[in-house]
């Protein structure tokens, strides 16, 4: 089994709160996660109907039935029962007594505020990490392929085919997920809208756009775009907020949490395919991006990751704000070192000097040049900031 970086946070605060909850995408292995890390914990899913109806009528009865150490799955099928968890865990004070997961990040997250907050401490578990890998024989020799695999654990570990796994997950995902977070009639359209987001990886989310190839309004595009976001199947990065006295470009870009699934979605199925795609240098972003964030969440932190674009078109990849330091990342899918690489870092450091400056590309080599550190991606899992 593959350990999971995230568990030694997780173990450290089940420590010193009541609760602990860990969010993620379907299939990203929270069960395995919090079975793992307590299997002397009563497991209740409230997936299964008769336990979700007994939580729904009797949440008192259900509580008492559970308690000293329990893990609660899906929780935010059962919304009634945070304000009674708040009641008995202050009465009782015991420390790690409820693991609650769920993988509706919004539905869950407006129920903690609401009832639980101070009391919890919350986690976001994404598929498997680079780092995870390391040393397993999941983790393919180029990144090409391991971009077109994925990462869910489920379809490495047993060794899925991308077109068999990814075809079943949309097909749960939208007839599931979907209908529980919003209320979509018309479903084949808003595949159509996933299919068309992910043509749209690394671009800006130009809702006018969508809505024209769709025939949809900006209220429903953009709606349609936040349950994606709290499902964890695609996510904004927003533009640097600082100005460093230019324009800026205020509308953020897209990505998604698997490149696995971006590239299902973009019909791509070898690597030959990817090297001649339009998409293959975004795509690679986002494997980065999304890298990156993994190893800040493992960690128990919130990235603060944002992209800087003024409205010269100068524009870096990846800020990611590091407490009071500002770390400056270019993405480069090529594998051979260019001198345009640093174009962007160059003109960013003549007007913020103290920002840190990395480049990130598709080739092996490491090194260390006056204008920025640059890595090959080989080397990603040893970047920490």
């Amino acid at each position: 089994m593959i350990s999971r970086t995230i568990s030694n946070k997780v173990n450290e605060l089940l420590g010193k709160y009541p609760i602990v909850s860990i969010t993620g995408p379907r299939q990203s292995g929270k069960t395995t996660l919090t079975r793992m890390l307590r299997p002397d914990y009563q497991y209740v899913s409230l997936e299964n109907p008769s336990d979700r109806l007994f939580a729904q009528q009797d949440p008192v009865g259900f509580l008492e039935t559970y308690q000293n150490g329990v893990i609660l799955d899906e929780v935010q099928y059962v919304p009634e029962l945070f304000s009674y968890l708040q009641v008995y865990t202050d009465a009782r004070q015991r420390m790690g007594e409820y693991i609650l997961t769920g993988s509706q990040n919004f539905l869950l997250m407006e129920k903690i505020t609401q009832s639980l907050a101070g009391r919890v401490a919350i986690f976001n578990l994404l598929p498997f990490a680079i780092e995870e890998l390391n040393g397993s024989p999941y983790l393919t020799d180029d990144w090409e392929s391991q971009l077109i695999q994925g990462f869910y654990p489920r379809k490495l570990v047993n060794n899925i085919s991308p077109e068999d796994f990814y075809d079943s997950y949309l097909q749960t995902y939208i007839e599931r997920d979907v209908r529980q977070v919003k209320n979509i009639l018309n479903l084949d359209l808003f595949q159509r809208f996933i299919r068309l987001l992910a043509g749209r990886i690394g671009q800006l989310f130009n809702q006018n756009s969508l809505g024209v190839e769709l025939g949809l309004d900006n209220k429903t595009i953009n709606a349609w775009m936040s349950v994606l976001e709290t499902s964890f199947v695609a996510y904004r990065l927003n533009p640097y907020f600082e100005n460093f006295s230019k324009r800026l470009v205020s509308t953020p870009k897209v990505y998604f949490y698997d490149t696995g699934l971006a590239a299902h979605l973009l019909g791509i199925r070898t690597t030959e395919e990817l090297n001649v795609h339009f998409a293959k240098g975004n795509l690679f972003e986002n494997l980065v991006i999304t890298e990156l964030m993994k190893k800040s969440l493992n960690q128990g932190k919130r990235p603060q990751f944002y992209f800087w674009r003024d409205t010269a078109q100068h524009e870096i990849d990846l800020l990611v704000q590091n407490g009071v330091q500002l770390e400056a990342i270019e993405i480069k899918s090529g594998k051979t070192i260019q001198p345009d690489f640093f174009k962007g870092l160059n003109y960013l450091k003549k007007i913020n000097p103290a920002t840190n400056t990395h480049v990130i590309y598709g080739g092996d080599q490491f090194q260390k040049r006056s204008d920025a550190t640059v890595y090959g991606f080989n080397q990603l899992t040893k970047i920490n900031f």
